[in-house]
C-alpha cells in the first residue's frame, strides 16, 4: 500500500499530438455515421402504389368483411390449415378440389378449379376453415360436393 503524500495533485494533461488526431478523427467518422443514419430517407415499402380509391370493404364486429352485393359467404375447411398463416380478409384465392379423403388410386390427379379469384371474407384458424364470398350458383355447387373432398387454395398476387 502507498503511503500517504503531500504532493500536489496532477491534473490530467490533454492529449497531443498525433493521439489528438485520431480522437478527432474517430470523433469526427462517429458524428458523421450518426447523421446518415438520421438523414437517410426511410426505405421503399414493397406495396404498389395506391391506386385509384376504391370504397374500403365493410368489416363486421368479429372483424370479418362483409358479404359483397350479389354474393353469398360459403365456408370452406381446407386439407392444409397452415395455409391460413398466409391468407387474410381481403385477399384473392382460387379454390381448388383435389379429390376424396382416401388417398387417391393415382398420384397424378389433377385438382379442378371450382372459384377463380374469390374474395376471403374470413379466417378461423382454429379449425382450418376460410370464409369466402362466391355467386350464389358457385356455392351451390361447392356445397353440393361430396363429403369427403379435399379443399386447398392458391393465393392470388394483389
Amino acid at each position: 500500500m502507498r503511503e500517504p503524500t503531500l504532493d500536489p495533485v496532477r491534473r490530467p494533461r490533454l492529449p497531443r499530438g498525433r493521439t489528438l488526431l485520431r480522437t478527432g478523427l474517430i470523433a469526427t467518422f462517429l458524428l458523421t455515421a450518426l447523421a446518415a443514419l438520421f438523414a437517410r430517407d426511410p426505405a421503399p415499402s414493397c406495396a404498389p402504389p395506391p391506386t385509384a380509391a376504391a370504397p374500403a370493404p365493410s368489416v363486421d364486429a368479429s372483424g370479418r368483411l362483409a358479404v359483397p352485393p350479389g354474393a353469398v359467404g360459403v365456408p370452406v375447411r381446407l386439407t392444409e390449415p397452415a395455409v391460413l398463416a398466409l391468407v387474410h380478409p381481403g385477399d384473392r384465392v382460387d379454390l381448388l378440389a383435389a379429390g376424396s379423403a382416401t388417398p387417391p388410386a393415382s398420384p397424378s390427379r389433377d385438382s379442378t378449379l371450382l372459384a377463380r379469384d374469390a374474395l376471403v371474407l374470413g379466417v378461423v384458424g382454429a379449425d382450418g376453415a376460410i370464409l369466402l364470398g362466391l355467386d350464389p350458383e358457385r356455392a351451390r355447387s361447392i356445397v353440393g360436393l361430396p363429403e369427403g373432398t379435399r379443399f386447398g387454395v392458391m393465393v392470388r398476387p394483389k
